[in-house]
């Protein structure tokens, strides 16, 4: 919903001391459509009232009928994760998914700045996204058309945050910024300004903090985004093995360590084995466990291409 503040219009609404949240307590006709207004004075078109959140039909479906996912992606502009259960280590199979296509074929770099920390393991946890250095103020723009599903401050972290959701099928996380110039569910088309950077949230210096996401799952964004050269490869192959931190398709030196506290999850350092269970993927483990596949398969004289048993007990630590 968007605020009542950003209307140049003035508008006389009785609150009535007993108007239930949730509920119009008044309609505005305007030239994009009739306006419900509500008491907590935010207020949303009535053809958002139903959107169902889905803006790639396409890659909706696939997900939709692949038993191995079938995840969920909810319009939910009050919470950042829509959708806890999605577990990517289930995926069996490849999705194919265009980044760019002939009706939403632009993209921009949210920000042309050195990368100050990388998608990865930071301090025994991941780090979602990647950092990339700013001042406060610098304009940050839209990677790809979509529209607006959270724009507010995430007080566990992200500080003043907005979240895109695409045509393509992703989302992208922009953190940390000093002002926010959208609201939620409105459009936004690649290049547009939609915040101004900052240093808000849980974080030690001006930077922006970037995610890229597959039903609420972290990517590298460095799998599309080329931050060196400016430019996203066209197609993205998404599968379990893309969500392994460290793994990157454009990244060519290491970034130092800047500090924040964007999106992060527990690593278990201290585990030596695992015992292998339904779902489960040589990935995966390597994400739990915070290490790598050549490594567990060094640990345990196996190839990649090895089918795990379940019960099967994996070093996963020397």
């Amino acid at each position: 919903m968007k605020n009542a503040g950003l209307l140049f219009i003035t508008l006389i609404i009785n609150l009535g001391a007993f108007a239930q949240p949730g509920i119009p307590i008044d309609t505005l006709d305007t030239p994009e459509g009739k306006m419900f207004i509500y008491a907590n004075r935010t207020w949303e078109y009535e053809h958002d009232r139903d959107f169902d959140g889905v803006l790639c039909p396409g890659i909706e479906e696939i997900v939709q009928s692949d038993s191995s996912m079938q995840f969920k992606s909810y319009w939910n502009t009050d919470v950042t994760i829509t959708c806890t259960t999605n577990e990517v280590e289930n995926m069996k199979d490849t999705v194919w998914l265009c980044t760019i296509d002939t009706v939403h074929q632009n993209y921009a770099i949210p920000f042309h700045g050195r990368i100050t920390s990388r998608f990865g393991y930071r301090k025994g946890r991941n780090h979602n996204g990647i950092d990339i250095d700013l001042e406060t103020g610098d304009t940050i723009v839209a990677a790809f058309d979509g529209k607006i599903r959270y724009a507010q401050m995430h007080e566990k972290g992200f500080g003043n945050l907005v979240i895109i959701r695409h045509y393509n099928g992703l989302e992208t996380y922009y953190a940390h910024c000093e002002e926010l110039l959208v609201a939620p569910n409105q459009e936004v088309k690649a290049g547009e300004p939609i915040a101004l950077g900052g240093n808000t949230g849980r974080s030690t210096g001006d930077h922006l903090h970037f995610e890229v996401r597959f039903y609420d799952n972290p990517i590298n964004p460095e799998h599309l985004f080329n931050f060196e050269e400016k430019y996203v490869d066209d197609n993205l192959l998404v599968h379990s093995g893309i969500f392994v931190p460290g793994s990157s398709r454009h990244s060519s030196s290491s970034g130092h360590d800047v500090g924040g506290g964007s999106s992060t999850y527990k690593v278990d350092k201290d585990a030596r084995t695992h015992k292998v269970r339904s779902g489960d993927s040589l990935y995966a483990i390597a994400l739990k466990y915070g290490t790598t596949v050549s490594k567990i398969c060094q640990l345990n004289n196996m190839k990649e291409t090895d089918i795990l048993q379940i019960g099967q007990t994996l070093r996963v630590k020397p």
